[in-house]
């Protein structure tokens, strides 16, 4: 199963990644979560502290990977096919939760040269974990419609487009679902977050359905789980009304996944 989940910055797609990707590990499933925001902070979400993440060395930010797969003897030419076994077996990180965590981390140029070799990287290793694993994967992309342009969220199985109520939101979540059609995920649904009351629910539903796209789960505003970020506590072990929706947000992806 491997499953993208995106939206507009600041809508709580890491909170729904990082919770989902805990509850798919205590399961008992091989759970791999990437991060392929370009400010990833997965890793808190997951239960590791701001140590752990600042010993992290992204994989655009490898320079001695980026230059192994894809430099060639010749200026300015690069490999666009190569082997990413080792860099999926060498670069995750295992987390409190159980999930397996790699991070992307922001493309950059390497001193004057473009930034074609890391996104070849990207593109590679996460192509590569969405058409041969078989584990659940979960990638929590960057914010915005830009990943939909770079291919990084082809072949998914599920794509979830997190949005709350607010009109931006809803106009980046209706772009984006439009777009992953047209690209042809075959599963694509809502999450509505921090939902507060019916008035919340009711816009976010009537946006959805002319696109014929369900909404997934519905998850209410919940003062615990600000009070969690505030104190940084993760969120994966948590019994509140949030993660028992996205408990729900798991059981309608296993049951569309066997129907």
């Amino acid at each position: 199963m491997k499953i993208a989940v995106t939206g507009k910055g600041g809508v709580g797609k890491t909170f729904i990644a990082g919770t989902l990707a805990g509850q798919y590990a205590a399961a008992g499933n091989k759970t791999i979560a990437i991060d392929a925001d370009t400010s990833p902070n997965l890793a808190l979400t997951l239960g590791m502290t701001e140590a752990d993440l600042e010993k992290i060395i992204p994989i655009a930010e490898n320079t001695s990977i980026i230059e192994e797969k894809t430099k060639t003897d010749y200026p300015g030419v690069f490999k666009l096919i190569f082997t990413v076994d080792d860099i999926i077996k060498n670069q995750s990180v295992q987390t409190p939760c159980g999930v397996s965590l790699l991070v992307m981390g922001t493309v950059q140029s390497m001193g004057s040269g473009c930034a074609c070799p890391a996104y070849s990287v990207i593109r590679n290793l996460i192509g590569h974990l969405i058409t041969e694993s078989d584990e659940v994967i979960i990638l929590d992309m960057e914010a915005g419609i830009e990943h939909l342009g770079r291919g990084t969220a082809e072949h998914v199985d599920v794509m979830l487009i997190v949005t709350d109520a607010h009109q931006a939101s809803l106009v980046t979540a209706e772009r984006i679902a439009r777009l992953a059609r047209e690209g042809g995920i075959p599963r694509i649904a809502l999450v509505a977050n921090r939902v507060r009351g019916e008035e919340s629910s009711t816009r976010i539903s009537d946006m959805a359905s002319p696109l014929h796209i369900p909404v997934a789960t519905v998850i209410p505003y919940d003062e615990e789980i600000l009070d969690a970020g505030v104190r940084g506590l993760s969120p994966v072990h948590l019994d509140t009304p949030a993660t028992r929706a996205i408990t729900d947000l798991l059981n309608w992806i296993e049951g569309t996944r066997k129907s």
